[in-house]
C-alpha cells in the first residue's frame, strides 16, 4: 500500500495584541482558552481511510486536550511527499508542519537535513516508544519519532476469492492474470523483499549484492501479466479492491480492517512467509514555524492511550510495549500477527536507491 499528507507565525504586532487581550481576560480565568484558540498546526498523514480516521478519532481529541487546532493534509504516496517537502522547504514553505513519513523517505530526509531536531525534554512520552523506533542524526539528535506501525499484507475481495490465499506465491499464479494491484515503487512496495522471501529463502543474502537484486527482479518480472494496476494512490486501489474490479493485491492490514468494518467484502491475510512490517515516523520540516506545537502533538501521540485508540480505531500496531496497553488479546491480534514478519531492507534503498529505482523501472514498471 501506499502511505500518503501542514504556517506562518503571527506578526509581532499580533502577538502583542494577543498578549494584552490574554492579560485582560486572565482576570476572569479565560486567558488559557483564548491563547489556545490561536494555536494551530498542519499534520500530514496518508490519504484515504487513514486520513479520514485521524480526522475523526485523533485530531479532535488532541485539540480538546491541547487547544491546538489541527489542519489535516493528505499525503501522496511513496517518495512524492518527500520531494514536495524538500522543494517547499528550499523556498521557506512548509506544506505540513509535522508529517508521517515511511522509513525510506524518513532516512532520505535525514541524509538531506530536511528535519528539525526534536527535543526529548519537550516530549517525555517519546521515552515510552521502542528505542529502535527513534530516528536519529549521526550526532544523536532526534529527527523523528515513531507514529504508528503497520503491516503490508495480501488482500483479496471475498466475493471473487471465497478462500483466502495462504502464500505470497499467489501473486505469480497464472489464474490471477490481470487481477492484481501492486504498489508502483520498489521503496514502498517492498516487493523485492516479498519475492526474496517467497522464492529465495529470505532477503538477507540475495539482496546484499547487485547481482542478487537482479535475480530477484527477474523473478518479480514474471508476475507482470497478472498486474492490472501499479498504484501510487492508496485510494485508487482501495476503491478497485472494494468493488472487485481489482480483486487481489498488496495493501495495508490496518486500512483493510477499516474497510471490513464499513462492510466492504475484503480480507487481509498474513501469508505464511509473513506480512511486511513497516512504520511511519513523525518528522518536522525545517521550514515549519510550529516546532513547539509539534512537540506537544508528538508527545500526545506517544501516550499509550493514544496508541490504544489508533489500534482500535485505525487498525495500526502500537509503537510502545504491549505491557503498557490495555488491548485485549483479540484486539492485539487484530492489528498484528504472530507470524514472523518480513523486515524491509531500508539500507538497500538509501545506499543503492538510485540504482534500484533505475532497474525497477526498466524491468518492472517501465
Amino acid at each position: 500500500m501506499t502511505r500518503e499528507i501542514y504556517r506562518y507565525s503571527p506578526s509581532r504586532r499580533t502577538l502583542l495584541k494577543l498578549s494584552a487581550a490574554g492579560a485582560a481576560l486572565a482576570t476572569i480565568g479565560r486567558a488559557p482558552f483564548v491563547h489556545a484558540q490561536e494555536r494551530s498546526i498542519k499534520i500530514g498523514t496518508y490519504g484515504g481511510y487513514f486520513e479520514e480516521s485521524f480526522g475523526k478519532h485523533v485530531f479532535p481529541e488532541f485539540t480538546k486536550a491541547s487547544g491546538i487546532k489541527v489542519e489535516g493534509v493528505g499525503e501522496p504516496t511513496g517518495e512524492a511527499w518527500l520531494v514536495q517537502l524538500q522543494t517547499a522547504a528550499n523556498a521557506g514553505e512548509a506544506p505540513a508542519d509535522v508529517s508521517m513519513m515511511a522509513q525510506v523517505a524518513m532516512l532520505r530526509g535525514i541524509k538531506s537535513g530536511l528535519w528539525q531536531a526534536l527535543d526529548p525534554t519537550k516530549m517525555p512520552g517519546a521515552a515510552k516508544v521502542f528505542p529502535e523506533f527513534l530516528n536519529k542524526y549521526d550526532d544523536g539528535r532526534i529527527a523523528g519519532v515513531a507514529a504508528v506501525a503497520w503491516f503490508i499484507t495480501l488482500v483479496t475481495n471475498t466475493e471473487t476469492y471465497k478462500d483466502a490465499p495462504t502464500s505470497w506465491a499467489a501473486l505469480w499464479d497464472k489464474a490471477n492474470e490481470g487481477k492484481l494491484g501492486l504498489m508502483a515503487l520498489a521503496s514502498n512496495s517492498f516487493l523485492l523483499e516479498i519475492t526474496a522471501h517467497t522464492h529465495f529463502g529470505g532477503n538477507s543474502d540475495i539482496l546484499a549484492t547487485n547481482e542478487g537484486v537482479e535475480k530477484v527482479l527477474a523473478k518479480l518480472a514474471e508476475l507482470k501479466p497478472n498486474v492490472s494496476l501499479w498504484y501510487r494512490d492508496e485510494g485508487q486501489f482501495q476503491n478497485a479492491l472494494q468493488s472487485g474490479e481489482i480483486p487481489m493485491g498488496e495493501y495495508y492490514h490496518d486500512v483493510t480492517g477499516l474497510a471490513i468494518k464499513d462492510g466492504f467484502p475484503v480480507r487481509s491475510t498474513f501469508p505464511k512467509e509473513g506480512g511486511v512490517s513497516d512504520r511511519g515516523s513523525w518528522a518536522v520540516s525545517k521550514a515549519s514555524k510550529k516546532l513547539e506545537e509539534a512537540h506537544v502533538f508528538i508527545d500526545y501521540m506517544c501516550q499509550p492511550a493514544q496508541q490504544e485508540t489508533l489500534s482500535r480505531k485505525v487498525g495500526t500496531a502500537p509503537i510502545v510495549p504491549r505491557e503498557m496497553l490495555s488491548l485485549s488479546a483479540e484486539e492485539f491480534a487484530a492489528v498484528s500477527s504472530d507470524v514472523k514478519p518480513i523486515i524491509p531492507d531500508y539500507k538497500l534503498y538509501t545506499e543503492r536507491g538510485d540504482w534500484v529505482a533505475e532497474k525497477w523501472t526498466g524491468m518492472i514498471t517501465g
